[in-house]
């Protein structure tokens, strides 16, 4: 077969001078071309009789000069083009080229798409592009962007020059080089490029969707300087993209910008949002947000109340939920049974199984909506918190009658209650059904079981069932190490202990503050203070909020250690962080202070304590009271007590008798005994007998005698 270019005919074509030049647009300035390979292409495809054969009888041989391999190139894309319906189309038609893309150069397609710009159109470009950026080598050059850019641009055709644009910042991005990409298309502008919203959007689509929400930002502030107007869509981007990083404070600055300048978002936007800030506990700011909406024209519908009602409900605010679902129903919105189903599991994990179960039986009686795998999951959990584990698989059959199938959720909720109750072999009939069911037992699953035997004391089958299910291709999560950390942390081997949590982290797990807690308590308890304060520090420098009981601990191990001072400031530093300490963090420091002596700042503490409402528990109500008789100070002893409530003062009272006495201080012990007398006659006879055997032993008769004889008049 001749070669194609061996059957043009330089006589048959009439070339204009303009066509000596074809714009490179490279780096290197404009690419000339030689008269030889300019070529009228629409002329040759429509008229040229003498072309016989397909494209793949006209190969490329890597010998062939430049300009040869660039007409043939450019014949071929023509005949595919032209052989195809392409009339009223907006995007080129998908080629079908015999060429080997190897044989030719990215230099080389640069005076391809220049010459077909220039000579057969957009369009014919642009086809020419689509196939070339199939292969790696011409998709991220950016010259190739450039040249057909700049054609376009000559040819008048922006839209396309914008497309082309757009399409470098997707591939670009592909690589790394999105903000490369950025430049660039920004800097056609001196060619007669303005970005357009459009183009800043598909950059802003990509950075965000990249996790580069910085430079989204400065592309949104490019955008306003070049005088580019944002639109709805524009802040949608940036709100999406901080949203899916769950950067609350920047969502609500974006969402304000936004509603500043009169734009609404969707009724998917506002879901995700409202779902975001719940989940961040930010409830009250998704309220805010919507009826902020509503009151600018935004219609909400049944997904977006319903998103909201379960986010109040996961917060526990039940109340404010049905509140809102009253709301909703005088808007005209049906609760339906998502709706449903978050009241439910909400009111369900307050402990409020009962008012739940009525609210399922409406779902029940109701013509419109019916209960579904997770309503009777969500009633199943809540009766398997309280431990009515009867009514719980009385909702399991039911479930099987309605022909409703039990999802893995369902059974892992179920094996969960048996095991917390020490049900074990029920527990294990239910993962054997769930298994037949075609439900394979997760580490949810294993993690519930493990967790019930930890906690009845059976660590070593624990462990075993663990070893089964890793070798059976599970992975152990957080909540298996958490259980296992707390475990070596009950057994005292802190060193197990450690190894479990390092572990975690090299796995790429992110231990939470429980796991934190844990540590620190068990450090704590064998007073080894250093290490507890590391893992504390640990906690705060990674952005973990301690809890109360964080702090608590803390405060307990310096109080063992005998240094209240810093349990004093750690009591301080919990407060000023918002941080409410109760009765067992007052206890802690107040028991700590005692010990050192320090009465006037446990008193003021305790006194404080009081005022707040919080009851102190006996171990402090004892320890401050027997600290001022040591001091003996019996009647400030009793005035600490008198706060108390009748019952706990007797109870503490009795308690302190019974201390005195086995520490021989018989006198003051006859003191709180007369004292408890005047309270209440029905004194108990071991307290008694403990006194008067007490009296006997110190030789106190005398103490013996008056007591005799108040207890004789009082029966008297």
């Amino acid at each position: 077969m001749v070669p194609l270019l061996l059957v043009l005919h330089r006589s048959r074509f009439h070339l204009k001078q303009q066509q000596l030049q074809i714009l490179g647009a490279s780096l290197n300035g404009p690419l000339l071309i030689h008269q030889q390979s300019l070529f009228t292409l629409r002329h040759f495809c429509f008229t040229h009789n003498d072309f016989q054969g397909s494209p793949s009888d006209h190969s490329l041989s890597s010998s062939s000069p430049t300009h040869s391999v660039v007409r043939t190139v450019c014949a071929l894309v023509c005949q595919s083009y032209y052989h195809q319906h392409t009339h009223f189309r907006s995007r080129p038609p998908k080629l079908n080229l015999s060429i080997d893309s190897e044989l030719l150069s990215p230099e080389q397609a640069i005076t391809v798409v220049a010459s077909l710009a220039s000579e057969a159109g957009s369009m014919v470009a642009l086809s020419f592009f689509y196939w070339a950026i199939e292969y790696v080598k011409f998709r991220h050059f950016m010259r190739l962007y450039i040249v057909l850019a700049k054609s376009l641009i000559q040819n008048g055709n922006l839209e396309k020059a914008h497309e082309l644009m757009q399409c470098m910042v997707k591939n670009f991005a592909e690589i790394g080089k999105l903000s490369e990409a950025v430049n660039m298309v920004i800097a056609m502008q001196s060619q007669g490029l303005f970005p357009s919203t459009w183009t800043f959007n598909c950059i802003l689509r990509v950075a965000t969707e990249m996790g580069l929400v910085e430079l989204a930002e400065s592309v949104f502030d490019e955008m306003c300087e070049r005088g580019v107007c944002p639109d709805s869509f524009s802040f949608k981007l940036m709100i999406v993209g901080f949203c899916r990083m769950g950067r609350v404070s920047e969502v609500n600055r974006w969402l304000s910008s936004m509603l500043e300048g009169g734009f609404l978002v969707d009724n998917a936007t506002c879901t995700l949002i409202i779902s975001v800030l719940c989940e961040k506990r930010c409830e009250n700011r998704a309220l805010w947000l919507l009826n902020k909406m509503m009151e600018m024209g935004f219609t909400p519908n049944v997904i977006n109340f319903t998103c909201l009602i379960n986010g109040l409900c996961r917060r526990g605010s039940i109340k404010q939920a049905f509140e809102f679902l009253e709301e909703m129903v005088k808007k005209g919105w049906k609760p339906n049974v998502y709706t449903h189903t978050a009241l439910i599991d909400g009111l369900c994990k307050k402990g409020w199984t009962e008012k739940a179960f009525r609210l399922f039986l409406k779902l029940v009686r109701s013509d419109a909506y019916k209960p579904n795998v997770h309503t009777y999951t969500a009633m199943i959990t809540g009766y398997c918190k309280e431990e009515k584990l009867n009514r719980a698989e009385m909702l399991l059959t039911r479930m099987h009658e309605q022909e409703l199938v039990p999802n893995a959720n369902t059974y892992t909720m179920l094996i969960d209650g048996h095991c917390k109750v020490g049900n074990f072999n029920r527990a294990f009939e239910l993962m054997d059904t769930m298994s037949k069911e075609g439900f394979t037992p997760n580490i949810c699953t294993l993690n519930a079981i493990i967790d019930g035997l930890t906690k009845k004391g059976r660590a070593q089958e624990a462990y075993k069932l663990l070893k089964w299910g890793l070798k059976g291709g599970l992975y152990a999560d957080g909540v298996t190490y958490t259980i296992l950390i707390s475990e070596s942390c009950k057994q005292e081997d802190t060193r197990q202990a450690l190894g479990f949590f390092n572990k975690m982290v090299k796995l790429g797990m992110t231990p939470d503050i429980y796991s934190y807690t844990t540590l620190i308590a068990a450090f704590c308890r064998q007073k080894r203070i250093k290490e507890s304060e590391r893992i504390f520090n640990d906690t705060v420098r990674i952005g973990l909020v301690p809890t109360r009981e964080t702090y608590t601990s803390m405060i307990c191990g310096y109080c063992r250690d005998g240094n209240a001072s810093m349990a004093v400031k750690f009591f301080q530093r919990m407060s000023e962080q918002g941080c409410a300490p109760d009765s067992l963090t007052y206890g802690a420091l107040i028991s700590g202070l005692c010990k050192e002596s320090k009465l006037d700042d446990a008193r003021a503490l305790y006194d404080t304590m009081m005022d707040k409402g919080l009851s102190p528990c006996e171990v402090t109500r004892l320890t401050i009271a027997y600290e001022y008789c040591k001091k003996d100070e019996p009647s400030t002893a009793m005035v600490v007590l008198d706060r108390l409530d009748k019952k706990l003062w007797i109870r503490t009272v009795n308690s302190l008798i019974r201390k005195l006495c086995s520490e021989s201080e018989v006198d003051m012990a006859a003191l709180f005994l007369h004292k408890l007398l005047d309270e209440d006659q029905n004194l108990d006879r071991v307290i008694l007998e403990a006194f008067l055997t007490a009296c006997y032993d110190n030789k106190k008769y005398a103490l013996v005698s008056d007591m005799s004889e108040r207890i004789s008049k009082g029966i008297g």
